[in-house]
């Protein structure tokens, strides 16, 4: 088996490896938002007030920061 050299590498190989980068961080982003989500449950009834509210716009803020990496995109 040869190795790739710089010019074998392709256009598309290039965007087939940023489409894995963008997916990956993406799936890593959701599963930060439902780690924050469970943690958070049970403490909102004992919670200072605006806790609540800074949990769901950082939920909110991370779900759309993932479906930005992929929207538009092959």
């Amino acid at each position: 088996m040869n190795a790739l050299r710089p010019g074998d590498i392709t256009d598309e190989m290039i965007q087939a490896m940023d489409t894995a980068k963008r997916q990956g961080l993406q799936k890593d982003l959701r599963a930060l938002a439902a780690n924050i989500r469970a943690d958070a449950e049970g403490r909102y009834a004992s919670a200072e007030p605006g806790w609540q509210a800074g949990v769901e716009w950082t939920l909110r803020w991370i779900e759309n920061t993932a479906a930005q990496l992929t929207e538009g995109r092959p």
